[in-house]
């Protein structure tokens, strides 16, 4: 078991099936996805470059996707927040997740980097 493993499995329920299915999701959209750790927290990454994490909310202990270029993304579930950048997608871990919101979603992030709109450091 590696240190992101441990991250999830140390989620109490219901967050940590949660953010596992978001896990899978996101890996899942496309082969140059991969996961690492910044933060200590669940960052992917497109070849290099950082596309969105999975976060809880420190008051609320609910999970989230941060969506790092989120400025690029316009959808009324996004929220912006005071961030100047980046945007949250929040997720009720007690409920169904919005499936084809954040399929979406994580596709118009990705088709920044697939679209060249934003340069992906590719791996060598």
């Amino acid at each position: 078991m590696n240190e992101l493993d441990t991250y999830y499995l140390n989620q109490e329920e219901p967050n940590r099936s949660c953010l596992l299915a978001l896990r899978s999701i996101i890996l899942k959209q496309d082969i140059h996805v991969n996961e690492t750790r910044k933060w200590g927290m669940p960052c992917f990454c497109h070849g290099k470059k950082m596309f969105c994490f999975l976060m809880t909310d420190k008051k609320t202990q609910q999970p989230y996707i941060l969506m790092v270029e989120g400025n690029h993304l316009h959808h009324p579930c996004l929220e912006k927040g005071k961030r100047s950048r980046m945007k949250v997608l929040n997720i009720d871990p007690n409920k169904d997740l919005p499936l084809h919101t954040i399929i979406g979603l994580i596709n118009d992030a990705l088709d920044l980097y697939r679209n060249g709109i934003l340069k992906s450091k590719s791996r060598p």
